[in-house]
């Protein structure tokens, strides 16, 4: 049978995980959430902008 202690004592994190860790940790990277953030405040942005009685903008010619 296994003892899961003892497996737990010779544990030693792979130092590849280490560094991908700190490169992720130390770089503000754009993940999915952030896309879809981005994405519906843009819609609203347009609602707003095109709701009823929104006020727009002419441009003279």
């Amino acid at each position: 049978m296994i003892n899961f202690e003892e497996e737990l004592k010779k544990f030693h994190p792979s130092l590849e995980i280490d560094e991908a860790e700190d490169v992720i940790i130390n770089h503000n990277l754009t993940d999915f959430t952030d896309i879809l953030v981005e994405m519906v405040r843009e819609q609203e942005k347009e609602k707003e902008q095109n709701a009823p009685g929104a006020r727009t903008e002419r441009v003279k010619e």
